[in-house]
């Protein structure tokens, strides 16, 4: 092959795959280290009897091919490290409390507004169990309506 023609051959070949080396799904490697708190969590269950798998990067995980120890993870609840909260942005938030609005105009008067960090709502921020257990059932339309727009 001629020079003339190798090049362009070559351009080509690397515009064809220079982009597609890079991942867009995490790895492994991409995930911080475990905690402190998700060490001694997972040493304690370790003691109790659970079996402990371990990441690429190290970070330990309960074997789920194992059956659950209630007792063990009864146990060790409270060395758990507190679940980390994720800001969302501020157009989603709006959103959020726009939903949480328009249910109580439209009746459902307890539902709460949206954490001001997550924009989650749940059973613990206001209304009753009943009213929560009943909600999807007795106000399907009202959430329907409110949520068309998301």
């Amino acid at each position: 092959m001629h020079v003339r023609h190798f090049i362009p051959a070559l351009v080509i070949c690397v515009s064809l795959t220079g982009c597609g080396g890079g991942s867009s799904e995490p790895e492994a490697g991409d995930s911080p280290p475990p905690s402190p708190e998700e060490i001694v969590y997972h040493d304690c269950l370790k003691k109790q009897g659970v079996e402990i798998v371990y990441t690429d990067n190290g970070t330990p995980r309960v074997n789920k091919d194992k059956p659950w120890n209630e007792e063990a993870h009864g146990t060790c609840a409270p060395l758990l490290p507190p679940p980390v909260r994720v800001a969302i942005s501020p157009e989603r938030l709006a959103a959020a409390r726009k939903v949480s609005a328009c249910l109580r105009a439209e009746g459902v008067t307890w539902y709460p507004d949206p954490d001001l960090v997550t924009g989650e709502v749940n059973d613990t921020m206001g209304g009753t169990q009943e009213q929560w257990s009943n909600f999807k059932v007795k106000h399907i339309d009202a959430l329907m309506k409110c949520r068309k727009d998301r």
